[in-house]
């Protein structure tokens, strides 16, 4: 059976990159001018949290086993995979929801590797390039979209909310992401343990 989840891709305009003298500011004038996404000075460029969206962290192995759970409802909010962990982009102030939802999902008394960042902290901003700019080669493991958002929209139209606050038309439910997430999360810990017993050597 076909994956039903694309591989990490990058999308990029050259018309609406602007003038830029360097790839560095060729990013940034894409997140800030093009997506409407405020930065903060430095190299790499890094995405203010909070504002625009939240970010729901997870184990990438947890990741993409809920992105094919949820791929039947039409999930479309972007995604982005840095290493071994995936970021999924979430409407701001779900961050601020996930314990409570954990909590509501009976998730809350058991430890999951998921992490909500909300306001005040920062994500490194996948390049919008094809392929790695001469003279800036990007480093590895650098964060890359795996389903990047779409300019004019900014991609917070599609982000998951809770329906319960006015979530918009069209928007996956934050419940129904955090709930096929968490369970992703619990199978790998279950998984990675299993593992990690079956290698310590009898006494």
């Amino acid at each position: 059976m076909a994956p039903t989840v694309p591989p990490p891709r990058q999308p990029f305009d050259s018309a609406s990159a602007g003038a830029e003298s360097t790839p560095l500011e060729g990013v940034r004038h894409w997140y800030e001018n093009v997506l409407g996404w405020p930065t903060v000075p430095g190299d790499p460029v890094r995405l203010v949290v909070g504002v625009r969206f939240d970010v729901l962290d997870v184990p990438a192995e947890a990741g993409y086993a809920a992105l094919c759970r949820l791929a039947p409802a039409g999930c479309a909010f972007p995604v982005a995979v840095q290493g071994d962990r995936m970021r999924l982009l979430v409407a701001a102030g779900g961050a601020e929801e996930l314990p409570g939802l954990l909590e509501w999902l009976e998730w809350g008394d058991v430890r999951l590797d998921l992490v909500g960042m909300g306001a005040g902290c920062l994500m490194e901003a996948p390049a919008p390039l094809p392929a790695p700019a001469r003279g800036h080669a990007r480093s590895r493991g650098a964060a890359v979209w795996l389903r990047p958002p779409e300019p004019g929209c900014e991609g917070t139209a599609s982000l998951p909310t809770l329906s319960a606050m006015g979530g918009r038309a069209g928007a996956l439910d934050l419940t129904r992401v955090v709930s096929a997430v968490a369970t992703q999360c619990h199978r790998v810990r279950l998984r990675r343990g299993c593992a990690q017993a079956a290698v310590v050597p009898a006494l």
